[in-house]
């Protein structure tokens, strides 16, 4: 089993580069006019759930954003993850 530090110096590069796209993400969209929609509330809480100190932050994420919800609803085109633009 690797330790912090080996595990650092193994992915800290990777990691810190997906970070710098998300943040570079959001820049964009604020400079875009109009609304967002339903899918920036997403991103807010699984930024939240990073923040945590928990064990399972993955699948805490994941959960943000999947529908959970049993029956397909009427004017859903499919039942899966939260990313498809909304009409």
């Amino acid at each position: 089993m690797l330790s912090k530090k080996e595990l650092l110096n193994l992915q800290f590069i990777d990691a810190r580069a997906r970070v710098i796209d998300l943040a570079a993400f959001l820049d964009r969209l604020e400079r875009h006019e109009g609304v967002g929609d339903i899918r920036l509330e997403y991103f807010a809480k699984a930024l939240q759930v990073l923040q945590e100190n928990r064990p399972d932050r993955a699948k805490a994420v994941l959960e943000v954003f999947s529908d959970m919800t049993p029956e397909i609803s009427e004017t859903a085109p499919f039942q899966g993850a939260t990313g498809a633009p909304v009409s």
